[in-house]
């Protein structure tokens, strides 16, 4: 399978499961000038912001791959969604981690992974 056929699988998998915990998808694959944000969703009165991490060994591979500029990437992507979709504006917002590992076949969901990294 190709890499971008099992990363769309990994974040139908995250998508699935984030529905199964009682998330309201809103966006999958929000693309802007920073980059994208894989899914969007509601958990209760919380806004969530989700990077998928799909094939990793471990989580510790997985979280090191989030770089402090890819923190910042999403930072300033979920400034444009909400800047774009004013109905949200009152929501707590939240990122969390999805890890998606293929050894052993395993899902790790981690709440607020990090807070909003917007410093230049």
């Amino acid at each position: 399978m190709k890499t971008q056929s099992k990363g769309k699988a990994g974040e139908d998998k995250a998508a699935t499961y984030l529905e199964q915990k009682g998330h309201v998808i809103i966006k999958r694959n929000f693309y802007n000038r920073y980059g994208e944000i894989d899914i969007i969703s509601l958990d209760g009165d919380e806004l969530v912001f989700t990077e998928v991490k799909a094939r990793q060994r471990d989580i510790e591979t997985a979280l090191s791959s989030i770089s402090r500029s890819k923190r910042r990437k999403l930072s300033k992507s979920a400034m444009l969604f909400l800047t774009a979709h004013d109905e949200y504006g009152d929501f707590v917002t939240r990122f969390d981690v999805i890890v998606l590992t293929d050894t052993p076949d395993q899902i790790y969901h981690l709440e607020n992974a990090f807070t909003p990294d917007l410093i230049q």
